[in-house]
């Protein structure tokens, strides 16, 4: 798959969950289009969807073994990485941890793992 294609879907992915979960209207920057989205943002994406994949690939699909939580703290986990990676000082919400992170996050996060599981799965 191509990095492109593989940031968006996760991208496509994070803004379902947002437009689902987020309570009232979500930050522009939380539903832009790829096209506006920030080059790190696109690498991250890509990056995480990627990471995702490969552990699916690895357990031989027996993610779905998985709870929500967990599918989703590993979401997060990836993406915290990725913040780290490109971002030298990062707003503390933007590498809180699971108990810190809003319901709405951690239900897009969980999301964002089971669409990226259920297209390995059935490739």
């Amino acid at each position: 798959m191509q990095v492109e294609e593989a940031g968006r879907i996760f991208r496509e992915a994070w803004v379902a969950g947002v437009q689902r979960y987020y309570p009232g209207e979500p930050k522009p920057g939380y539903i832009a289009p790829w096209a506006d989205t920030p080059e790190w943002e696109r690498a991250s994406a890509a990056a995480c969807f990627e990471q995702v994949r490969h552990f699916i690939e690895l357990a031989e699909g027996a993610t779905t073994n998985l709870t929500r939580e967990q599918k989703g703290r590993f979401v997060a986990l990836c993406w915290i990485a990725q913040i780290f990676r490109h971002l030298p000082s990062p707003k503390p919400s933007y590498v809180a941890d699971w108990p810190d992170m809003p319901v709405w996050q951690r239900e897009t996060d969980a999301d964002i793992f089971e669409y990226i599981e259920r297209l390995v799965i059935s490739s």
